[in-house]
Formats: C-alpha cells, structure tokens, sequence
C-alpha cells in the first residue's frame, strides 16, 4: 500500500476531514492534499506523524523479496529473454494490402 492510500484510508476511518487531520498533524492542508493525491509522497517520519494523527500507529516489516535471491533473478532474466524472442518472430509492420479474398455485395 503506498502513503497516498494509507493517509486517505486512516483520515477516512478516523472520521476526519483532510483540513482537520493537517491541523493535528501540524502540517498545512494543501500538503496533506498532495500527499492523499500522490503527488507529493512524504518522508517516512511524517507519514508517521500523519497516521499518528488520525490515531493509527505504523508498523514496519521486513520481509524477503520474491526475487532476491541469484536463482530467482536468473529466472525472471530467462524468462525475459523468451518473452523478447517470441516477440521477434512477429512481423513488425502489416503488409499493406488485405490478402484475404473479397466478396461481392448482394444487390
């Protein structure tokens, strides 16, 4: 989930409106706009104050990527390498005239 989605779903399950939750969280209410758009993502430690503010503590996990180990990376590579084979044996253009047979109009 990415802070857009997180700031929106706390706000929203606190019962508080953006201009609210910014003056708790002492931040303006054009920020927390931007941070509930994404267009601005916030450092961590204001996220968490945000949450904080709406009453939400923040919780980090650390948790392996699916592709952190040397084997799994070397597959996705393969497995892209096929993908871009494959697409190579398509034709890149039309050929500009239709091939197929045409039919007359019925009068």
């Amino acid at each position: 989930m990415d802070a857009a989605t997180l700031i929106r779903t706390a706000r929203r399950r606190a019962g508080l409106s953006q201009r609210d939750l910014a003056a708790r969280a002492g931040t303006s209410h054009p920020t927390l706009c931007a941070y509930e758009a994404g267009r601005k993502v916030p450092r961590a430690d204001t996220l968490a104050r945000i949450l904080r503010a709406a009453g939400f503590a923040v919780d980090v996990e650390l948790r392996p990527r699916a592709d952190a180990s040397l084997d799994a990376r070397r597959a996705k590579g393969e497995e892209l390498v096929a993908v871009l084979e494959l697409a190579a044996a398509f034709p890149a253009r039309h050929a500009p005239d239709i091939t197929f047979p045409r039919f007359d109009r019925a009068a």
